[in-house]
């Protein structure tokens, strides 16, 4: 089983598991990648920790994350960008692989946009203070861009909320003007570094999409080749033989 470090939010930690069936190459239900999902909204709260010394959640995510492994998971996934302040703390003394939504998503990126391209980055105002993605993709040879302060303000972090509390379709008419600044700006394409932001945008069918890494997706697809190239899983690509339906009779 993989394991699931989730509830950050509980929204996208659903668009998580939808997005890993969705990117399974599965015929039949045994095809699929066994998880395990731990969805715990009462992890303490991440911004407030990275900006003003809040309480720290790094506890509580060893716990869960222990939790997950003593219960069998083979590997950790979680599916939140902030969360990821704390991964090499996480990572470093764990006995199984944890992947990082960071990594997978620079992988994704290298499809769309070469090594020094100007790259945008749409997450909370904590990630982006803690410099979650800006080292890795510079790493890289990217040069990363920010939003505005003000759309930070008054779209981007106003549309994290709505989602949270179940507004998709209204947070994805607010964020679409942030990522159409950057790639005006120049920015070959953006880094949706918060999960809440893809279901904004999904929601309304965002043409923009097409010019986004969706990290929540970019995590699902890092598990799935983990998972297949862990048990040598051949890829199946020709249809399933359905047996012929039995006509049942009374006697």
């Amino acid at each position: 089983m993989i394991g699931i470090l989730g509830g950050m939010g509980p929204l996208a930690t659903a668009d998580f598991f939808a997005k890993l069936i969705e990117e399974t190459p599965a015929q039949c239900d045994e095809d699929h990648v066994p998880v395990l999902i731990q969805s715990d909204p009462r992890i303490p709260r991440r911004p407030p920790a990275i900006l003003d010394g809040g309480e720290s959640p790094l506890p509580a995510l060893l716990a869960s994350r222990d939790r997950l492994i003593a219960a069998g998971a083979v590997a950790l996934a979680m599916p939140c960008n902030t969360a990821h302040y704390w991964h090499a703390q996480l990572a470093a003394d764990c006995p199984v692989p944890f992947l990082s939504i960071v990594d997978a998503s620079c992988d994704e990126l290298s499809t769309m946009a070469p090594a020094g391209s100007r790259v945008g980055i749409i997450s909370t105002h904590a990630t982006a203070v803690g410099r979650v993605f800006d080292a890795a993709l510079e790493a890289r040879g990217y040069v990363a861009m920010l939003p505005s302060d003000d759309d930070v303000v008054t779209r981007i972090l106003p549309a994290i909320a709505l989602v949270k509390s179940g507004q998709a379709e209204r947070a994805g008419r607010l964020l679409e003007p942030a990522i159409d600044a950057l790639l005006a700006r120049g920015a070959v394409g953006v880094v949706l570094a918060c999960t809440e932001t893809p279901i904004a945008l999904d929601t309304i069918k965002s043409p923009l999409r097409a010019r986004c890494v969706d990290t929540t997706r970019a995590l699902a697809r890092a598990c799935v080749r983990f998972w297949i190239e862990r048990n040598a899983i051949p890829v199946r690509t020709e249809p399933v033989e359905v047996p012929h339906a039995t006509t049942f009779r009374s006697p």
